[in-house]
């Protein structure tokens, strides 16, 4: 009885399986959908406009001043300070400046200069009396 019971379960189990599970067949290359994502274009809000190509000016008090480089602090602020690169024409002004004695600490000066370079184009103040 036992070897007969197992074989009518594998037969019931067999039949069941092949009318409930598809037939086993090779798989065809699916068709390749692109996934579309819904990518936004990013908006606007306020956009950076640069400043005009005009020079910007920085007016206060020499902190050090050589050839290549002025120092300046603002003079309003006295934690304002700010560091300019000479041109070269502004460079050739300020050896003549330097050979007369040159700016002192203190001196007050306005500084034009380039705002994306951070350059002096020109200088306007009056150097102290040389020691």
């Amino acid at each position: 009885m036992k070897s007969s019971f197992k074989a009518g379960l594998a037969l019931s189990l067999g039949l069941a399986g092949m009318l409930t599970c598809p037939r086993a067949q090779a798989q065809t290359p699916a068709t390749v959908v692109p996934i579309v994502l819904d990518t936004a274009v990013p908006m606007v809000v306020n956009a950076v406009k640069p400043k005009p190509t005009g020079l910007s000016k920085f007016e206060g008090y020499v902190m050090n001043a050589n050839v290549a480089q002025i120092t300046v602090r603002a003079k309003g602020n006295d934690m304002a300070i700010q560091t300019f690169a000479l041109s070269p024409q502004a460079a050739a002004k300020m050896q003549a400046i330097v050979d007369k004695g040159g700016y002192q600490y203190g001196d007050k000066i306005t500084v034009l200069y380039d705002p994306a370079s951070l350059q002096v184009i020109k200088l306007k103040g009056r150097p102290s009396k040389a020691l």
